[in-house]
């Protein structure tokens, strides 16, 4: 069964469009309108090894809030119907990933409970185009709208382009870690359900 999903989200602020394949080989095509955030989910799809295709018409000629914030959301809301009911997968991924002197790390709980906890102690105004403001914003909202709970920490650092780098690819090995197929069709919860 493919772990698909295609979203479109409308609003007076953006236009998003995302085709999201979690058994994908890294392969993407991202355009955003804005150039770090593009770059950035480029990274967490390689290593996440999903397919991802996402455009974005936003208001940028106000500012970068509404479409990474949008962008957040909807590749969340493409993530949780992709992967469908969470039985027969890790469920929990963690990662830590370098970039030079910069670590991150990141951990994923597919719980069915939205929580984030970001920290990546960025100090720059911006990235290219994108204010650093909105970076953990950007996986804050993905982890509301994907309903699960993640951390993602900056551990040590300076350069604060790979401090954000490193964090969106320790966030895709996490998620990739905790999607993979466990070889059951059980439901890795106590409860006996999650999502719920």
């Amino acid at each position: 069964m493919s772990r698909s999903a295609t979203i479109s989200r409308k609003t007076n602020e953006t236009s998003i469009d995302i085709e999201l394949n979690l058994d994908g080989t890294g392969a993407s095509e991202i355009n955003t309108g804005i150039g770090f955030l593009d770059h950035m989910v480029t990274a967490l799809a390689k290593h996440g090894r999903f397919y991802l295709k996402m455009s974005c018409e936003g208001d940028t000629h106000i500012d970068d809030h509404h479409t990474t914030e949008d962008c957040g959301i909807a590749l969340g809301q493409a993530f949780k119907q992709a992967l469908g009911e969470p039985r027969g997968i890790q469920r929990f991924g963690e990662a830590h990933c370098p970039l030079d002197e910069a670590l991150s790390r990141a951990v994923v709980d597919i719980s069915g409970r939205p929580h984030a906890d970001v920290n990546l102690k960025l100090t720059r105004e911006k990235l290219g185009e994108l204010s650093c403001e909105m970076i953990p914003h950007f996986m804050q909202s993905f982890a509301i709208a994907a309903c699960i709970t993640l951390h993602v920490d900056v551990l040590k650092g300076f350069n604060n382009h790979h401090m954000a780098e490193a964090s969106f690819k320790a966030m895709g090995v996490a998620l990739r870690r905790a999607v993979t197929a466990d070889g059951t069709n059980l439901v890795p919860s106590t409860k006996g359900a999650l999502n719920v």
